[in-house]
């Protein structure tokens, strides 16, 4: 019979055997009632069979003592011959039954029976007790040995398991040299490639997700100081069969290096033993691990020899290790060490300067010709002046983040505001704590499932403090909308942040910081006004002379990785962040609520989860009224000249990273083409890029002050100022009658949407241009740079994405070049042209026109100038306003100035393509109809394609109405250039039909006195190039059947691939909300046909666009002029308009000079037609499409360098 079984049958008589006057046993009797007893437990089972196993120890104890007592009591009866039982328990408790007593009275062997039994279940007892313990110990050690990192590796080789227990067991006299070097001498057990991997895309994309993980992990563990627990992952994954297959030597090699830094040889040879027994062959990076840790240790010379000639034999040379492993200063230096003690004569071979290589494009022949002389510009600040805008970027940068004072009216300091003030101070002081407390228990609890061999977020939550964390996630909370944030969304903001702060902060610690600040003011000579060098280079150029490469840049974190960190970051902030429900209650006496929930709501068709501040918290906000933003440093314009971009992943910040090619998070394919493409053959776009940036931009102030002046008055929608929220249309306040109808309800619903749809357009509008006259009244006095980078098909754009020269017609009419040149003779005359073509009054007339109707109109101008908001207000009818009166103002000054043309003027002026991607189709197919059509052949009056285009379609409109067509009838008198401007630009880019019906509806809508109805007719008038674009297309749908995405290289060399595959779908589950996202850019699903097949002629046509632009850039630059430009908008100083015009004429004829398409076409065929491949039907198809280049019209590039109008 079992002790509880037991227990529960005796219990009526347990008082008939209690002992007197034993009070210990009575303190006893709740734990035994809470053994046998039935009570329900809401503990788990394991720890309900812990406490059973407690209890049975518990109840042997008590047994053993009430042995001792019947056996004391026994001795007692065999003298006196009676058996005393008569001591009553203490009082309030029960009495022993007469039955019991008289049971007991009269078997006088009564208990010696019992005492038998117990000495039978003391031994049944004693037994399990020793199960117990034993059960308990193993536990113990299972949690230890979880909790211990695993060092020794679990070989699936037995031949390579024996060899490592031989070592284990019987160590020569160097333990781990000769392991190491017999390792390096071993063959691999199988190569790298023979198990085949998934077949199924999904599956591949699955499992290369996860090595993408595995391998960040490990690496940010080596970062994070953490070899060890990087170590212990990879014998964990390395000892599963299944994971296993998963592992690369890129894995392997992470944690060598993490080993070799430490010194640590013992490990690094355990890792060499998983290195072999998994197949791989070490490579360059592995080699130099070994060497680095040898040179640490200070190791024998024979040992790094033999390592050496192993390195020979795999057919690795020695001086690739140190030019072709990125290494920081310090492992260069452990490397060298070792090598030199083997051979003391090594001297390291010297990286050629990159400056000493060329390009060899024709295109590019004079920007690199030596013997042509240059006049690059300098910037107008001398070198001091510059110096110190160094250090005030470099600290700006250091310090990660910008706040800005808001432009939003200030409030009056109310009571009311201090004390929200107060409040709001208080709650984030006590937030601060909390988040700080709860991300030490979530950064525990990440490190135990790491200890168990799992990849998580530990390292990556070890890259910064506590206290930075819990700031970023306050300065989140802050920047939140009221509607509220996507939950993706935020929480990959957030990744993102904390990996741009990683890098900065390693920056720091390094000497990185040290030696770029000497290089830097080096650099600062070429630029200055008051220095001289003595050779006159590009910037990129003199940029390197200065000095070797730089240090090895940060790998990004794989998408995956940025969005669990800022997912798990955001839960913490939900969880943890609360508030009093009554802010005028004391915060012990109210109940908290969460200041963030998370609610589900529908974005178009799909349902998406969204992080949503309460409502009294933004009524707090709203009361305390805070005027600061806070910004990222990469966020607003530089404060000195921008880094020279010298590589895909070196320029333009100080410190922030920073890509070349500007793409969707999680796209690598880009970066890979970069990479690996000829540094030379980059040397176009990157000098480019670096002229762009090097322009210095200046607020201009007198706009800057009308257009908050209406900002901070309830905006001014019309000219571009949008209103407040206050100003949005309120929903219908009234409730519903109960006898409404469906319809009425329907109606209802519709007009609540309307009004909520309105309002959110009305906030993100006011929110983008309190976030630009922010900007521009924090930088008012400044002088600032704009860093330039490109996207795939090389159109350039400013990084700041707040307040640049890209914006809208409020966003370039803020802005002016802070280095002034005089008009000259015929400046004054180009801002006059300029200032009619805001107007879009004048576009099919000459320029003599032009300049004769500003004339007429002058006094207009002057009163714009002058008056602009109390006057004839004449500026307000442009088609862009606010730039029309920036121009009125600065010929307002020319004008009265005692002679204009000694007027410095820093405004821009504007030469525009007529149409340009129509321009470079009609090139490349040397159409002579086309060509006139967008000017590129002389002709005395402009030819303006939108306004034949709107003449067209007015034609036919009159045509349907006349037969009754009620839609043509309504459009009458509204079909005009704006209208039709947008279509007919976009028709050469793939617009759709649908997409351009949808296009023309807008513009009919933003018309004032336009009627609401339905437009349902699209009158087609456009066709140029059909061949051609039907080409370009085609060939794009025949490779993208092949299996692959389309590719090419511009004019200038820059590499392309089309971002259009499949939709990989990526998992994240767990937490408040599982995370579903689609990454289109991934190289391992299947490519997009179609919209591989509509990019292709748009994009090809971009990437043409951008390089006229480049090389029009470079050539002003060496004739020292300012130039910057938006896509096909150039713009210099007024009186370099005439010079930039040749250029931009010239470049255009010598792009199109080179045979494009055939240059196209044979390295498409090279790319995808080569080799077996060829014999596949598909391909065959392909080929010959690829062949049948489209044939070319008679016209003469030639005439274009004289069209008045090409761009105007």
């Amino acid at each position: 019979m079992s002790a509880l079984r037991w227990g529960r049958g005796a219990a009526g008589l347990w008082w008939a055997l209690w002992p007197a006057g034993c009070p210990c046993l009575l303190a006893e009797e709740g734990a035994l009632r809470g053994i046998w007893g039935r009570r329900r437990s809401s503990a788990s089972p394991c720890e309900q069979d812990r406490r059973k196993d407690w209890g049975h120890a518990e109840l042997l104890e008590v047994l053993e003592a009430r042995a001792r007592q019947l056996q004391a009591d026994y001795v007692l009866e065999v003298t006196e011959r009676r058996v005393d039982v008569a001591r009553l328990p203490a009082a309030g408790s029960s009495q022993p039954s007469r039955k019991a007593q008289a049971e007991v009275e009269a078997s006088p062997g009564l208990s010696g029976r019992w005492a038998r039994k117990l000495d039978k279940e003391q031994l049944v007892m004693q037994k399990r007790k020793q199960q117990l313990e034993l059960k308990l110990q193993q536990r113990a050690e299972q949690r230890a040995r979880k909790q211990q990192l695993r060092v020794e590796p679990r070989l699936r080789s037995r031949q390579l398991a024996a060899r490592l227990q031989q070592w284990q067991l019987h160590p020569p006299g160097s333990p781990w040299e000769e392991p190491l070097a017999w390792l390096l001498q071993e063959a691999p057990r199988r190569l790298h490639g023979e198990e085949q991997g998934p077949a199924d895309s999904m599956s591949r994309t699955r499992c290369e997700g996860q090595q993408q993980r595995l391998l960040s992990f490990l690496q940010c563990c080596v970062l994070a100081d953490q070899p060890a627990l990087a170590h212990h992952v990879l014998v964990t994954q390395h000892s599963r069969a299944r994971q296993h297959r998963g592992l690369t030597l890129p894995m392997y090699n992470a944690v060598l290096h993490g080993w070799a830094r430490k010194g640590s040889f013992k490990e690094l040879v355990y890792v060499f033993f998983m290195l072999k027994d998994a197949g791989f062959s070490p490579d360059l990076l592995s080699y130099a691990a070994a060497l680095q840790c040898m040179g640490r240790l200070d190791q024998d010379a024979s040992t790094i020899q033999r390592c050496l000639k192993q390195m020979a034999q795999d057919g690795l040379q020695l001086e690739e290790l140190f030019t072709s492993v990125a290494l920081c200063k310090e492992d260069q230096v452990a490397l060298l060490s070792a090598v030199r003690k083997a051979e003391p004569t090594f001297s390291p071979p010297q990286p050629p300067l990159p400056s000493s290589q060329v390009n060899t494009s024709p295109l590019l022949r004079d920007i690199y010709d030596k013997d042509r002389p240059a006049s690059y510009p300098r910037q107008h600040l001398p070198l001091n002046m510059l110096k110190s805008l160094f250090q005030e970027q470099l600290s700006v940068e250091m310090a990660t983040t910008v706040t800005v004072a808001s432009v939003e009216k200030a409030p009056s300091l109310t009571k009311e505001v201090l004390q929200a003030r107060k409040t709001l101070q208080g709650l984030r002081v006590r937030w601060e704590a909390e988040l700080c407390q709860v991300l030490r228990q979530t950064k525990a609890n990440e490190a135990h499932a790491a200890r168990e061999g799992r990849p998580s977020l530990f390292p990556y939550l070890c890259l910064l403090s506590e206290g930075e964390f819990a700031g970023l996630l306050l300065q989140t909370l802050q920047a939140l909308p009221p509607q509220g944030e996507p939950l993706l969304s935020l929480a990959q903001q957030l990744g993102l942040r904390i990996f741009n702060r990683h890098v900065v902060q390693r920056k720091q610690l390094s000497d990185e910081v040290r030696l770029l600040e000497q290089r830097y003011f080096k650099y600062l000579r070429l630029l200055a006004s008051d220095s001289q060098v003595v050779v006159s280079r590009l910037p990129r150029q003199h940029w390197e002379a200065l000095g070797a490469p730089e240090a090895p840049h940060e790998q990004p974190w794989p998408l995956t990785v940025v969005v669990q960190l800022g997912k798990q970051l955001a839960e913490v902030l939900v969880q943890t962040v609360k508030m009093p429900g009554r802010l005028a209650e004391r915060q012990g006496s109210c109940k908290l609520i969460p200041v963030l929930y998370h609610v589900y709501s529908f974005r178009s068709f799909r349902q998406i989860g969204i992080l949503k501040p309460h409502p009294a918290f933004m009524q707090l906000l709203a009361t305390a009224a805070e005027r600061v933003m806070t910004f990222e440093a990469a966020e607003v314009p530089m404060l000195c000249p921008p880094l020279p971009w010298t590589s895909p992943h070196s320029g333009a910040f100080l410190l922030s990273p920073t890509k070349l090619m500007r793409s969707m998070e999680g796209t690598t394919q880009h970066q890979r083409l970069l990479e690996a493409c000829p540094p030379t053959e980059l040397h176009g776009a990157l000098d480019a890029l670096t002229q762009l940036g090097n322009c210095a931009w200046r607020v201009n102030g007198r706009v800057l002050d009308l257009v908050l002046k209406l900002f901070t008055a309830k905006g001014c929608p019309r000219l571009g100022v949008p209103a407040p929220a206050s100003e949005a249309p309120r929903p219908p306040q009234s409730r519903l009658p109960r006898g409404a109808s469906p319809e009425h309800k329907a109606e209802l619903r519709r007009e609540l949407a309307r009004c909520l749809k309105v309002a959110r357009e009305m906030h993100s509008l006011r929110t983008d241009a309190l976030y630009r006259l922010s900007l521009a009244q924090h930088l008012r006095h400044r002088v600032f740079w704009l860093p330039h980078n490109m996207d795939f098909r090389g159109r350039t754009y400013p990084c700041p994405p707040h307040f640049n020269h890209l914006g809208s017609d409020l966003a370039r009419s803020l802005l002016e070049f802070a280095q002034g040149r005089p008009l000259g003779p015929h400046g004054l005359d180009w801002l006059k042209v300029h200032l009619v073509n805001l107007t879009g009054l004048m576009k099919r007339e000459s320029l003599q026109a032009r300049l004769a109707f500003a004339d007429e109109v002058m006094k207009d101008i002057l009163d714009s100038a002058d008056r602009p908001l109390m006057g004839r207000k004449w500026w307000m009818e442009a088609d862009e306003p606010w730039q029309a009166l920036a121009c009125c103002m600065e010929i307002a000054q020319a004008v009265r100035a005692g002679d204009p043309a000694t007027h410095v003027s820093h405004f821009p002026v504007h030469q525009d393509g007529s149409c340009n991607g129509l321009q470079h189709y009609a090139a490349l197919g040397r159409d002579s109809v086309g060509a006139a059509s967008v000017n590129l052949v002389p002709s005395d009056l402009p030819q303006d394609v939108y306004s034949g285009v709107a003449t067209q379609v007015e034609v036919f409109r009159r045509q349907d109405a006349e037969r009754g067509v009620q839609v043509a009838q309504v459009l009458e008198g509204f079909i005009s250039r704006k209208v039709v401007k947008q279509t007919v630009m976009t028709v050469v880019y793939g617009v759709t039909r649908y997409g351009g019906r949808l296009q023309i509806e807008k513009r009919l809508r933003e018309l004032s006195d336009f009627p609401q109805v339905w437009l349902p007719r699209l009158y087609p008038t456009l066709n140029l190039s059909p061949s051609l674009q039907h080409w370009l297309a085609e060939s794009a749908r025949l490779i993208a059947r092949t299996g692959s995405a389309v590719e090419w290289v511009t004019p200038l060399g820059i590499p392309v691939i089309q971002p259009y595959h499949q939709d990989a779908k990526v998992l994240i589950n767990g937490g408040i909300q599982s995370l579903t996202f689609s990454n289109s850019g991934d190289t391992s699903q299947k490519p997009n046909i179609l919209k591989q097949k509509n990019g292709f002629p748009p994009n090809f046509i971009h990437s043409l666009d951008s390089s006229h632009m480049m090389l029009t850039a470079l050539h002003c630059y060496r004739k020292g002029l300012t130039f910057v430009s938006v896509h096909d908008c150039f713009w210099t100083h007024a009186a370099d308009v005439p010079i930039m015009n040749q250029v931009c004429r010239e470049q255009f004829v010598r792009l199109h000079s080179q045979p494009i398409l055939h240059d196209l076409s044979r390295f498409l065929v090279e790319r995808f037609c080569s080799g077996p491949r060829v014999k596949k039907v598909r391909v065959a198809r392909l080929l010959d499409k690829l062949l049948s280049v489209p044939k070319t019209g008679s016209f003469n590039l030639e005439q274009v360098k004289h069209s008045t109008y090409f761009f105007s």
